[in-house]
């Protein structure tokens, strides 16, 4: 059986993209949710995860003696073990987008996840008006998505960005909840498709997890001194 190592569900974006494709692609897995008490070298976090991984984040995947951790990582290595799972696009040339959009999101869009980290519990619309309002960065993010989702759909018709759901969807949800959260605006088509995402049936799970973990960590808040 495969272990899926994640953090809290309201705040690890990390962590929700390999949960929510495998639960979505049904892979299944067992959860092992290392709480973040804080990110210290001595912390109890760091110290869960220091002997699967150099790195002490999350997620890890763990089959048998195997670790596997960074969410790319993850993500090739589902899709070489359970092949038929669909973890990418059907054809080369749609898996070979999907996996440049995943990177892309990977290494970018550091405006939108430093000015609005992923917190699924909260609503932030008035924090969301402030930032788009001061913050260029984050506005350029969101045009860049915008652009991204908009072709994607067109070309491939709906519901998710390559047609059927895959790693990509999973990749974005993180996203999705961010705009969700902070009431970023997007053209009607863009919040048509973030709520597609969050009434997928993992990802609801996920949401509904979050919501019930009551369990507010400040350094994950920077517009709230409590819950």
């Amino acid at each position: 059986m495969l272990q899926l190592y994640i953090g809290n569900k309201n705040y690890s974006s990390w962590s929700m993209r390999p949960w929510v494709a495998m639960r979505q692609l049904g892979i299944a897995f067992d959860e092992v949710m290392v709480r973040f008490d804080s990110f210290a070298p001595d912390s109890q976090f760091k110290r869960t995860l220091r002997p699967l991984t150099p790195t002490g984040t999350v997620p890890v995947l763990v089959h048998d003696d195997l670790a596997i951790w960074d969410t790319l990582a993850i993500a090739e290595y589902l899709a070489e073990t359970f092949p038929k799972a669909g973890i990418w696009p059907a054809s080369v040339t749609d898996r070979a987008r999907a996996r440049s959009l995943c990177a892309e999101m990977h290494s970018g869009f550091t405006a939108l996840r430093s000015h609005c980290p992923m917190n699924i519990e909260a609503q932030l619309p008035e924090f969301g008006a402030k930032i788009w309002a001061e913050q260029a960065a984050v506005r350029a993010n969101v045009a860049r998505l915008v652009d991204m989702w908009s072709e994607l759909l067109q070309s491939h018709g709906g519901p998710m960005l390559f047609g059927r759901f895959s790693m990509v969807d999973a990749y974005f949800a993180p996203v999705c909840m961010r705009l969700h959260t902070y009431g970023l605006p997007v053209p009607p088509a863009i919040a048509d498709y973030v709520q597609r995402v969050r009434a997928v049936p993992a990802v609801q799970a996920w949401i509904t997890q979050a919501e019930a973990e009551h369990d507010f960590r400040d350094f994950d808040e920077p517009y709230r001194t409590q819950r």
